[in-house]
């Protein structure tokens, strides 16, 4: 049995208190529940307590974030049984659209702000104004919107078709998906540096009757035509029998002008009606709360991606929710997150339209021509809720990067109150560092969901103080647990870590698996088959982190995915506890860039042994030696215990990150295994999946790289 091994929170560190607490949107919605319902709701905590004990709450939500819906207005049904006890059904006597909830808005103020990274180039004619960036009015966005849906009306796309894209992130792509969504198709996208065969996995599972597709990508300062992916990738779903009727490619985004593709036909041909009589005004299509919207994948990293259905009413809700009364986006408020079209984020992202605020959409590199341009373009802008990563972050602190010395505003950033980071863990240092760095005023709203339920789980919460390193509190309406192996919870009193559960529907619940068994095998094994029904019978949601919940503060710090856990003889750890140990700031360190830390166990073996693989800074590789070796032994020693040092430190010339900036460790851990993987087009450097192989023969590489002879240690320990 794994040992239960408290964590430490003595990182956990105040470092932010509302000034105002009780103007935050939560609090607002818990005076407004008090009033309605009669009741004494005296903070957060009890505000969320009453989310996961009356499904009553989901109306009060549905009337405070105002949902349209043509039937009835208000619902009088929450929920009833559904296909599967795992999956109730919600709203059903519901009719609404979700492009209609995020196009409420028809005037002149901006809707969406889009850029390139060329629009940034300090040698652009006028600087200092980014006179390349373009701006849309809501107004302009609905009209852009209905003559999409027009296109695509005559093109034959119908309720429950599905439209796919391989799109950068510009406004074609936001308006495409609410096109799609007024009519009551399906739609997914995937981002254009994703690989031919990575958007085939996808796109043959989901058979989509029409493909949008960029015929360029910019990143870097280089512009990348791709239009012989779009060839390939459209002539196999044509004629591999998987339903393509038509392949639509856009105008240059550098440029503006048409592109010919082979086989396609151009974004101009495709929008211009045969005749000023078959044009068609903006309508949106009444459907139920749980009509399929969205189609998202599963990362892919150890087998082919799932084709996870996410409902309309659901992702509405839900990301409105996380947006609004989470970080507290208003009509007044501009949000920016920085991501691309093939991950969770994007379609997210567009949940500020809901909000009734200005989104910005950026395609490129944050740091070409140069991140001190980025930052500016953010003030620039006058985003006030900036959406981005820790690797982001990182960058910006290993680099020396001072964002107030960037402006040359005597107030920098003024505009800026919210940073949200997700993707992966933040840890206590570098949000404290990114705290400090953006003046020492901002809030550092960390969360965490994804993209198997188009939301959060933990999130941040205005009216609370944050700690470093945490993320501040579950997220309204989700029954948030931390189970052990066993299966049981572990009370909230505790410090120990364990699996973050959900023990209560919620409609982010995703509808299904695309070509799953009738039984929904693969749904039920992926989620609801890892621990027992609740006292009441209640299915229990595995999410697949590794987190941990601190008594004083009620805030979670994640400490990796749980597929990740490392295990060596039974004591069970988080490799965010490795990492956070080993950092720019952790002295005699300086030398080591980044770290994977994974876990071996190899066919016949009994016992999983911990390998740490350390990427030095340029100016000191090839120079992990035994001294570098001891001190990071010693720091992961003294700062956590002997049982938490690794079997073996090696260096490695790249480690392998997703397109999301997520690490990947379950392949790593893998191929150290004795598994061979193939690397999915989520990857960001494929190739770096080889240097581990050669790990599979630990003990040859421990007496090569550390001169230790594995083999002569465990005799001799046998013979004692």
């Amino acid at each position: 049995m794994a040992s239960q091994v408290s964590y430490n929170f003595e990182e956990s560190k105040l470092l932010w208190t509302p000034q105002y607490p009780s103007h935050a949107v939560c609090e607002k919605l818990r005076r407004e529940i008090n009033m309605k319902r009669g009741l004494d709701l005296k903070d957060y905590n009890d505000l969320h307590a009453y989310s996961v004990s009356d499904f009553t709450f989901w109306l009060d939500l549905w009337e405070f974030m105002g949902i349209i819906a043509s039937v009835p207005p208000l619902p009088d049904k929450i929920i009833a049984a559904g296909a599967i006890r795992e999956r109730p059904s919600w709203f059903p006597d519901t009719r609404l659209n979700y492009a209609e909830n995020l196009l409420w808005r028809d005037d002149d103020g901006i809707a969406i702000t889009a850029a390139y990274e060329h629009d940034l180039h300090p040698t652009s004619v006028d600087r200092a104004q980014f006179s390349g960036v373009k701006q849309y009015t809501f107004r302009e966005l609905r009209e852009m919107v209905r003559v999409m849906a027009a296109g695509m009306k005559r093109a034959g796309v119908r309720v429950g078709d599905r439209v796919a894209a391989i799109i950068t992130n510009s406004v074609m792509g936001v308006i495409i998906a609410l096109a799609s969504a007024s009519i009551g198709a399906i739609f997914s996208s995937t981002a254009t540096d994703m690989g031919v065969s990575a958007i085939l996995d996808r796109y043959r599972q989901i058979r989509p009757k029409i493909l949008f597709a960029s015929s360029e990508t910019v990143y870097g300062g280089k512009t990348i035509n791709i239009t012989h992916k779009v060839t390939e990738v459209a002539t196999d779903l044509t004629t591999g029998g998987c339903g393509l009727q038509r392949a639509v490619v856009l105008r240059s985004e550098k440029t503006g002008e048409i592109i010919e593709v082979p086989g396609c036909q151009t974004i101009g041909a495709f929008l211009t009606p045969p005749s000023a009589t078959e044009d068609y005004p903006l309508t949106f299509e009444q459907l139920p709360f749980d009509h399929p919207l969205y189609i998202l994948y599963s990362s892919g990293t150890s087998g082919p991606p799932k084709c996870i259905v996410h409902a309309a009413g659901g992702a509405l809700m839900n990301s409105k929710k996380d947006c609004y009364v989470g970080f507290g986006i208003l009509p007044t408020d501009v949000y920016f997150q920085y991501t691309t079209t093939g991950w969770m984020m994007w379609p997210f992202m567009l949940s500020g339209l809901a909000c009734g605020a200005r989104i910005v959409v950026y395609e490129g590199s944050p740091f070409y021509p140069d991140v001190n341009e980025y930052l500016k373009f953010i003030e620039w802008s006058g985003v006030t809720v900036l959406g981005t990563s820790p690797r982001f972050l990182s960058e910006l602190q290993t680099r020396n990067i001072d964002p107030l010395s960037v402006s040359s505003s005597s107030t920098p950033f003024a505009s800026l109150r919210e940073m949200t980071v997700t993707g992966s863990v933040l840890t206590a240092q570098l949000m404290t560092w990114a705290h400090k760095a953006f003046g020492g005023k901002l809030h550092i709203g960390s969360s965490s969901g994804g993209t198997d339920v188009f939301c959060a789980f933990v999130t941040s919460v205005l009216s609370l103080p944050l700690y470093a390193g945490e993320l501040q509190g579950p997220c309204l309406g989700m029954a948030v647990s931390v189970y052990s192996p066993s299966g049981q919870p572990i009370p909230t009193t505790s410090c120990t870590p364990g699996e973050l559960a959900i023990t209560r529907p919620h409609p982010s619940v995703p509808l299904h698996f695309l070509n799953d068994t009738p039984t929904h095998t693969k749904f039920l094994s992926t989620y609801f088959r890892s621990f027992p029904p609740t006292a009441d019978g209640t299915p229990v949601w595995r999410q697949g982190d590794f987190v941990v919940r601190n008594p004083a503060t009620g805030g979670f710090v994640f400490l990796g995915r749980s597929d990740g856990v490392l295990n060596p003889s039974g004591v069970r750890f988080g490799s965010a506890e490795i990492y956070k140990l080993i950092n720019r700031e952790t002295k005699g360190l300086e030398e080591v860039e980044d770290a994977l830390c994974v876990g071996q166990m190899r066919e016949g073996e009994n016992d999983e042994r911990v390998l740490l693989f350390l990427k030095m800074k340029e100016t000191s590789r090839g120079r992990l030696g035994q001294g570098v070796r001891e001190r990071v032994r010693g720091v992961i020693r003294e700062g956590l215990s002997r049982r938490h040092v690794p079997s073996g430190i090696f260096e490695v010339e790249d480690i392998p990150y997703t397109i999301n900036g997520k690490k990947i460790e379950i392949a790593v851990k893998q191929i150290v295994s004795g598994v061979d993987v193939v690397p999915s087009g989520t990857v960001v450097n494929p190739e770096s999946f080889k240097l581990y192989y050669k790990y599979r023969d630990f003990e040859r590489m421990m007496k090569q790289e550390e001169g230790v002879d594995v083999e002569h240690r465990m005799r001799v320990k046998a013979k004692l």
